[in-house]
């Protein structure tokens, strides 16, 4: 076990380590003082608003959008109204979707107490994405992963009211494998059924229910999405990191859910044939192996579950690499102290690791433990400090002076990638634009007419630049599977600054 330190950081004979932890965790030259995490979880919950499908409810907040895409599912006879547009477009693509459902929930799970009165909207926002999820595996041995042809929507630059792109439905099955998206859609139907289990108790046994189905069929039927669906799926969301991960993923959120021992022994009897140790300072949409060990190492820090004491070592391995001053091949910090990782949209990295830094910090806490790295030791309030940087970078404290969040601060992105937020309302422009008619707006230097309030976007490249521009989009467009993790962090920050 690693000594004690009652300091941030433990022992560091490796003088340089130390420097650069305390240059970018302490000395902040560009700071922009205080920020009131509050508020800006308050627009976190809300841009999940403005990423509304189908037909908007009448306490919707966002009110320059309206009703859009009431006629998915039609074309398959089923009902898949519903559910978030994932990014700029108007494709609702079912693994980001499913994602961004499993970490609100798990926000919701570990930090809904200091969400104070946005716990109530972070709930709503959980639920508009279940009510989907259990619209597309009403069938027993479907899933129904994907509404709209990518490569039309992508051809058009519309508001999603005016969409008149074909709106094909996907679906994997039985002899068209998709264990990955299914995977993660169990993980986010068993997370979420936690969120509503004391709130709404016949709806979270719904979806548990609906969660175990779902697992089964894709451990059952094994394969990668994108080979069965690849002309639709990829590049967009091609899980290049294979399948073997989501099914370790979603027995986790079972075990967590349910607290059935099959789950259990599932982990311990595939955690070396679904490779548990791979990439473990990976995590997001497409990977799930840092957040399948800190998951699952919280019950090896109670004194629960000493047979998941590798994943608490994957877990280990996972913080050290991110330290800043410890040289790691898959993680870099720009000069202003943003982590960055090779691939699009920075920001994804950014909140993802993020949260997971600080739902591991609190486990430790609890545990009175510390994480040993190498010759030194990282304290959970030095992971919590490592977090609270990344946070505070968003909202401002960077290079630039700018808040990559939109609609807090003084200064953020006027021209993000968002056909909604760069096209005129359906209010302020009744008449239907077509979807050519909209590329002026696309490549017009003006600000968007509606502001996306709590959308965080890409963000700036490894130098700190950032473009505001909506070609640049890779920087400039926002996802929900950026938000999801940010509100967890913004909540806690909230009750802890």
């Amino acid at each position: 076990m690693a000594p004690k330190s009652h300091s941030l950081l433990g022992s560091f004979p490796a003088i340089g380590v130390a420097v650069s932890l305390l240059l970018l965790l302490f000395v902040n030259p560009i700071s922009c003082g205080g920020h009131d995490y509050q508020d800006a979880l308050r627009k976190s919950i809300l841009f999940f608003e403005g990423q509304r499908s189908g037909r908007l409810p009448p306490d919707q907040r966002v009110k320059w959008r309206r009703d859009s895409a009431l006629h998915d599912g039609f074309s398959v006879g089923k009902d898949l109204t519903g559910g978030y547009y994932d990014a700029g477009d108007n494709i609702k693509f079912g693994f980001p979707m499913a994602f961004t459902t499993t970490l609100l929930s798990w926000g919701i799970i570990d930090f809904g107490r200091n969400m104070g009165p946005e716990l109530k909207n972070a709930v709503k926002a959980v639920k508009w994405a279940t009510d989907y999820l259990l619209k597309v595996t009403t069938v027993p041995g479907v899933v129904f992963v994907q509404v709209g042809d990518a490569y039309s929507d992508h051809n058009c630059w519309e508001r999603p009211e005016d969409m008149d792109t074909i709106r094909t439905v996907y679906k994997i099955d039985g002899s068209h494998p998709g264990s990955d998206v299914a995977g993660e859609t169990a993980a986010a139907l068993a997370a979420a059924s936690i969120v509503f289990r004391s709130r709404e108790p016949a709806y979270s046994r719904l979806l548990l229910d609906r969660a175990v189905r779902v697992f089964e069929f894709a451990d059952t039927h094994r394969g990668a999405y994108s080979s069965s669906l690849h002309s639709a799926v990829c590049p967009f969301y091609c899980d290049v990191n294979g399948y073997q991960d989501e099914l370790l993923w979603g027995a986790a959120w079972l075990h967590k859910a349910s607290r059935r021992r099959q789950y259990r022994e599932y982990i311990v009897k595939n955690e070396v044939v679904l490779h548990a140790g791979d990439t473990i300072n990976e995590f997001g949409w497409d990977n799930k192996h840092a957040g399948i060990n800190v998951l699952i190492s919280k019950e090896v820090l109670m004194g629960k579950a000493d047979y998941f004491e590798s994943f608490k070592r994957n877990a280990d391995d996972f913080i050290c690499s991110l330290l800043p001053g410890i040289s790691h091949p898959q993680v870099h910090y720009s000069p202003g102290g943003l982590i960055f990782k090779a691939g699009g949209s920075n920001m994804q990295h950014v909140t993802s690791l993020s949260f997971l830094l600080l739902a591991y910090s609190n486990y430790l806490s609890h545990a009175n433990k510390v994480v040993p790295c190498g010759e030194t030791t990282a304290s959970p309030a030095l992971l919590k400090q490592l977090a609270q940087r990344q946070v505070d970078y968003i909202l401002g404290d960077n290079p630039m002076r700018m808040s990559y969040m939109v609609g807090y601060g003084e200064r953020y992105p006027q021209r993000i990638h968002h056909r909604g937020s760069s096209l005129p309302s359906v209010q302020a422009h009744p008449a239907h634009i077509g979807c050519k008619a909209g590329s002026r707006y696309f490549l017009s230097p003006n600000p968007n007419p509606n502001v996306h309030v709590g959308a965080v976007v890409g963000g700036p490249n490894v130098s700190d630049a950032f473009p505001d521009s909506r070609p640049f989009f890779q920087e400039s467009e926002p996802t929900t599977y950026i938000n999801a993790p940010l509100v967890g962090l913004l909540a806690y920050f909230s009750a802890h600054s």
